[in-house]
């Protein structure tokens, strides 16, 4: 289904396009967020596939860790969310390829132990194959990983056995036995630029409202700026960058952290991987919250430390950091990194909250028009009512869970468009903000 912004009303393609400005000072559902979208380079996984994390899931199948490693620190962040707030509730993970990498490998006389992917978690594999003492001739073949037993065969000869989540066997012949043999030669490779352009190009079907980049690549940062702004204006799919670090962004589609951090056990995040809780936060936190000040729940100190005028300075240019205050460290305020403002791109877009309350309504009514209006509904006074009452219902819901205030009903016109099959709709909202600012005055006497 086509999608995206309009000026004039001369698309071609049937679809859902939406624009967005500002102005000085059935039923529709509201969907729910919390999806990321992140390549990831790994010691483990299926290369160049899209694979659907749940917060919280196993994440060994996926990166080769548990989620208490810090190997998949990365999946842990994303979901941990802040104290006040919800983290991302799924990753869509691509695991790019990589040039030089290489799985791991051990023969054990007629048999070949092969890692079920490349990189270097490959490494920690071990085969020991034992003597059968209840069935002569037989042997019990174990696959062992960081010592523990994940997998346990018997058979005779190499043909009696199957692939495991770790390794595929192959080679033919009477098993013979080994008190354990570690696979070796696995390797991660490097990851070159071009291949987050193909991550982009397989991620662009899924629907996700935040793209996290913990890279430092200024060609790769350039390509995911272009690609969120691209989704949104050419393909009706709104969503965030967060990234790191930043020369120029300048986009209420991105977010430039520039702080790092410390948890509590010693582990230090540089700003690129703080993105991973920062993205997890952004893609969790609803339309009618905010992240200013929201705390990360682990952290104990961040990384510069600023003084309140750098930190002035860094809010101006828009960058989103973090501070450390009464033993804790949060968010001083959440905005993205849009500076420079239009008649129609107000500074009121600054603000996260508000690009959270916009995509949901844009993303919301495209999904939604477009799976159940589009083709269906008269283009008539009757059916233009339908896409009224739909859209204000929607709305009310949205006020009454504090997205938006002062909406009445008048503030949604459907209109006809200027071609037979075309309509306009034109909705007014006034969005709702946190107390972000609280000036005290005191009078003694």
């Amino acid at each position: 289904m086509a999608g995206g912004t309009w000026t004039t009303q001369n698309k071609i393609i049937p679809g859902v396009y939406i624009r967005f400005s500002s102005v000085a000072d059935t039923g529709l559902d509201i969907g729910e967020r919390g999806t990321v979208a992140i390549c990831e380079p790994m010691s483990w996984g299926p290369v160049g596939q899209v694979m659907e994390v749940e917060a919280w899931a196993n994440t060994t199948p996926f990166c080769g860790y548990d989620i208490t490693s810090p190997n998949a620190n990365f999946l842990r962040q994303i979901f941990l969310g802040t104290n006040r707030t919800a983290g991302a509730n799924k990753v869509l993970l691509y695991r790019p390829s990589a040039t030089s990498s290489a799985e791991a490998t051990a023969t054990l006389g007629a048999l070949t132990a092969t890692a079920k992917y490349v990189g270097a978690r490959g490494n920690d594999i071990t085969i020991i194959v034992t003597a059968d003492a209840d069935d002569e001739g037989s042997f019990i073949v174990s696959t062992v990983v960081d010592g523990q037993i994940v997998d346990t065969q018997t058979g005779e000869t190499v043909e009696d056995l199957v692939a495991n989540d770790w390794v595929t066997f192959s080679g033919t012949g009477a098993l013979t036995a080994s008190t354990g043999r570690a696979l070796t030669n696995g390797a991660d490779g490097t990851v070159q630029a071009t291949a987050y352009t193909t991550f982009l190009q397989n991620i662009e079907p899924y629907k996700f409202d935040v793209l996290i980049y913990d890279g430092t690549d200024s060609t790769v940062q350039s390509a995911m700026i272009s690609f969120v702004e691209r989704l949104a204006n050419d393909n009706g799919q709104y969503s965030q960058l967060v990234a790191a670090n930043l020369a120029t962004a300048d986009s209420r589609f991105v977010i430039n952290v520039t702080s790092g951090l410390t948890l509590a056990d010693g582990t230090t995040l540089t700003a690129p991987q703080t993105c991973w809780w920062i993205g997890g936060a952004e893609a969790g936190c609803a339309y009618n919250e905010s992240l200013t000040y929201a705390q990360h729940p682990e952290a104990v100190s961040v990384s510069p430390v600023l003084t309140n005028s750098q930190i002035e300075t860094a809010i101006k240019s828009g960058q989103l950091i973090l501070a450390g205050e009464f033993d804790a460290v949060h968010i001083v305020t959440d905005i993205n990194s849009l500076t420079t403002y239009t008649t129609n791109i107000g500074k009121v877009f600054h603000k996260n909250r508000v690009m959270r309350l916009c995509n949901t309504i844009a993303n919301d009514l495209y999904r939604q028009f477009s799976e159940n209006y589009i083709g269906v509904v008269n283009n008539n006074e009757a059916g233009r009512s339908l896409f009224q009452a739909a859209i204000v219902g929607y709305l009310l819901d949205i006020q009454a869970n504090n997205g938006i205030q002062n909406f009445e009903a008048e503030d949604v016109q459907v209109l006809p468009g200027d071609d037979i099959d075309a309509i306009l709709v034109n909705i007014a909202i006034q969005p709702v903000d946190s107390v972000e600012k609280i000036y005290l005055a005191m009078e003694l006497s």
